[in-house]
C-alpha cells in the first residue's frame, strides 16, 4: 500500500500529460501536472462484505489514511462507489473537496460529513484549481438509482469520461459531448444494472475514445465481469483498450 500512495504523492507529471491510478473496483485517481489529484470512487475497504456480504476477493493497493486527495468524485451511493468506511477518512482533513451525486446525501448526514461538501445533478459543471473541469453526465444505472451519474473530466487538453455504473445506452454513448474522449473508463459486470463485456466494447467504439478501460469486476463473487468477451469483441470493433491491473498506471 505504500508503494501506490507515494507513487501517487510523489510522481511527477509532465506538461500537457495526465497520470491515471486504477484502484480496483471502479476507483481511479487522475493526477495533474501541478500535483492535484482527483479520486473518483474509491473502494478502499471490505465495508460490502460488513454491509451485504459480498466479501472483497481482491487485494487492498491503497488504504484511507494514507493520502489526501485534492477532489473526491462520487458517482452514486452504492458502498462500493460511497464507501461509508472510507469516505469519513478520505474527507477528514479539512482540504479536500467531495463532489458527490445527490442520493450521497443521506449517506454523508448518517456519517455526520457536511463540510467541502458539493452535491451534483446531471450537466452540472464545476472548474477546479489546476485547470480541472468535472462535467456531471448522463448514466442509467436503474430506476432504483436515478441520481446516479457519469463524469467527464478535463484537464491539460485532455477529456477523461467515467462512464458510471450504467447500461448500455447509445444515445449517451454516441454524444457528442463525449466522443473521441482520450480515456473512457467503463463497467462490465454484466449484473446489478451494469453493462457485460460485449456491451462495454460497443459502448467504447461508440465513443471512440482513445483509449478504453473496462473496470468494475472481480471484486465480489456476485459481480461476475468477462474481460475475455470484451477483449473479443473490442478487437472485432476496433477498439483500442488496456485491461488495467490494480495499483498499475498509465500516462496520457
Amino acid at each position: 500500500m505504500d508503494n501506490l500512495a507515494n507513487q501517487i504523492k510523489y510522481d511527477k507529471v509532465s506538461s500537457g500529460k495526465l497520470n491515471v491510478y486504477f484502484l480496483g473496483q471502479a476507483g481511479f485517481v487522475i493526477k495533474t501536472p501541478d500535483g492535484k489529484t482527483v479520486a473518483v470512487d474509491p473502494y478502499l475497504s471490505d465495508c460490502c462484505n460488513r454491509y451485504f456480504g459480498f466479501k472483497r476477493l481482491m487485494p487492498y493497493v491503497l488504504s484511507a489514511g494514507e493520502i489526501d486527495f485534492d477532489y473526491l468524485l462520487i458517482s452514486h451511493a452504492h458502498y462500493d462507489h460511497f464507501d461509508p468506511d472510507s469516505v469519513p477518512a478520505l474527507m477528514q482533513n479539512g482540504v479536500t473537496k467531495g463532489f458527490f451525486a445527490k442520493d450521497c446525501e443521506k449517506e454523508a448526514k448518517r456519517l455526520n460529513l457536511s463540510k467541502n461538501i458539493t452535491y451534483l445533478d446531471i450537466g452540472d459543471e464545476v472548474c477546479l484549481d489546476g485547470g480541472i473541469k468535472v462535467i456531471a453526465y448522463n448514466c442509467d444505472h436503474g430506476k432504483d438509482t436515478p441520481y446516479a451519474l457519469g463524469f467527464i473530466i478535463e484537464a491539460e487538453n485532455k477529456k477523461i469520461y467515467v462512464a458510471g455504473d450504467t447500461k448500455y445506452r447509445e444515445d449517451y454513448f454516441s454524444s457528442e459531448k463525449v466522443a473521441g474522449a482520450d480515456l473512457f473508463i467503463f463497467p462490465i459486470n454484466g449484473a446489478f444494472g451494469n453493462m457485460n463485456g460485449a456491451e462495454g466494447a460497443k459502448a467504447a467504439s461508440a465513443v471512440k475514445a482513445k483509449l478504453s478501460v473496462p473496470c468494475h469486476y472481480w471484486n465480489f463473487a456476485e459481480h461476475f465481469g468477462d474481460p475475455y468477451s470484451f477483449m473479443t469483441e473490442a478487437k472485432n470493433l476496433g477498439v483500442k483498450y488496456l485491461l488495467m491491473r490494480q495499483g498499475e498506471k498509465i500516462t496520457l
